[in-house]
């Protein structure tokens, strides 16, 4: 179930808060390190850097226009794709 309209979209407003402040400062954008995953990306949130947390390091998230709407945490993977089952010489010697 999607977030109520009256609401708005979530935004982290320690995140919010250092990304203004970056902006303010506007000497070097460093990567903020965040643990938001569920924050949505406003638009103010373009062109910098985050550090997201993926439940054992954190993954480089560089947020482009295309990306305003979605949640951090969806450009930060938490599972590992190793592959699907193999198809084994004695799996098809029995077909």
């Amino acid at each position: 179930m999607g977030r109520s309209l009256k609401k708005g979209p979530y935004i982290d407003a320690k995140l919010m808060k250092k990304v203004q402040a970056q902006k303010a400062g506007g000497v070097g954008k460093s990567p903020i390190k965040t643990w938001a995953r569920h924050c949505q990306i406003p638009p103010e949130f373009v062109g910098h850097t985050f550090l997201v947390h993926q439940g054992k390091n954190f993954i480089t998230v560089y947020v482009t226009e295309g990306m305003v709407g979605h949640r951090l945490g969806e450009f930060a993977p938490t599972r590992t794709f190793r592959s699907h089952g193999k198809v084994t010489e004695k799996a098809t010697a029995k077909t």
